[in-house]
């Protein structure tokens, strides 16, 4: 009898735990069921993309960031246009910058041959950023998972939602804020300009006529705008690419930071989070740059705390078979 009365109370006990995970709960544990290796195959395809892309993993981690500020994470930002569907590809934020689709198609198609219809595509993204950190020397850690993918897309919502790299802190701080995001929050996420590449076009206003003054950004070191001037010459290709960490560009540790003390932070709304006199993010870029295990630990809980906004479980949603299409 004691061992039937354990045998239900274990039952009890894993039931509940599967409908904490379908009804509202991201959890660690989702797949350990339905799909146990799930990590594995993302690990192995953004493992392949990056042998051919060294910039595959800032282009997951910017992807999962973008899905996440447009109604939450739900897998919105991956869906063409179609009938009835504005692609936020097609958003300001996005055209022509937001990258990595193709490595995102490679993950679900190798998902549904090991576990056809169960891992959304918003979980992959979260999953592939979480692997991209972790392959560039970054933290690892135990991924929530559980969303389901969206069936539609907020394109409006990607051109008014997603911080801009022009933006002061003031606005970049509000529109963090909207999304229950603080200003740990927002320097510990920044910090994933560690690595990646930006365009000359989100940065060249720094360099000669800074807020219409005719002068350059007076925030930027002096050595480093003569070589960011190199790179971008006036006239010159506003798509020409420079390193958002000059220091260590493809590895994910906390240069960003000390870069940002030494002034030589890439976009404006990096350079910002400690060049703004009396702004809290000052002494968090500082804490940052001075521990790169303080860093690192902000980032995950900041990380965790992204994907959590709103997503899609239960029964709302879908996990699509195709993620640039609904089903």
């Amino acid at each position: 009898m004691a061992v039937l009365q354990l045998v239900v109370v274990a039952v009890l006990f894993s039931t509940a735990s599967f409908l904490l995970g379908c009804n509202g709960q991201l959890t660690e544990t989702f797949y350990s069921s339905s799909c146990p290796n799930v990590s594995t195959v993302v690990r192995n395809i953004v493992e392949q993309a990056q042998q051919n892309d060294v910039r595959t993993g800032a282009k997951l981690i910017r992807l999962h960031f973008h899905d996440c500020f447009v109604d939450g994470c739900d897998g919105s930002i991956l869906l063409d246009n179609a009938n009835g569907i504005v692609s936020e590809k097609e958003a300001n934020p996005n055209r022509d910058s937001a990258d990595g689709f193709g490595v995102v198609d490679d993950i679900k198609t190798a998902l549904e041959n090991v576990c056809p219809g169960v891992v959304s595509c918003a979980d992959i993204l979260a999953l592939a950023s979480q692997i991209s950190v972790t392959l560039g020397g970054g933290p690892s850690w135990e991924v929530p998972v559980g969303r389901r993918d969206s069936r539609t897309a907020n394109q409006a919502g990607a051109n008014s939602e997603i911080p801009s790299p022009f933006g002061t802190l003031d606005n970049i701080t509000s529109m963090f804020s909207a999304k229950g995001l603080d200003s740990t929050d927002l320097v510990a996420l920044s910090g994933a300009h560690t690595f990646g590449r930006a365009k000359c076009r989100f940065f060249s206003q720094r360099l000669y006529n800074f807020s219409s003054t005719g002068n350059p950004d007076p925030s930027i070191d002096s050595a480093y705008l003569d070589t960011l001037r190199q790179t971008c010459p006036q006239g010159g290709s506003d798509a020409t690419l420079a390193n958002l960490d000059p220091s260590t560009p493809n590895d994910f540790d906390n240069n960003y930071f000390t870069n940002l003390q030494s002034n030589r932070g890439l976009l404006q709304t990096d350079q910002e989070l400690f060049s703004t006199s009396g702004a809290d993010t000052v002494a968090i870029v500082n804490r940052f740059g001075n521990s790169q295990a303080e860093f690192f630990n902000a980032f995950v809980q900041s990380m965790i705390k992204m994907g959590n906004i709103s997503p899609l479980t239960g029964n709302n949603g879908e996990i699509r078979a195709d993620c640039k299409r609904v089903n």
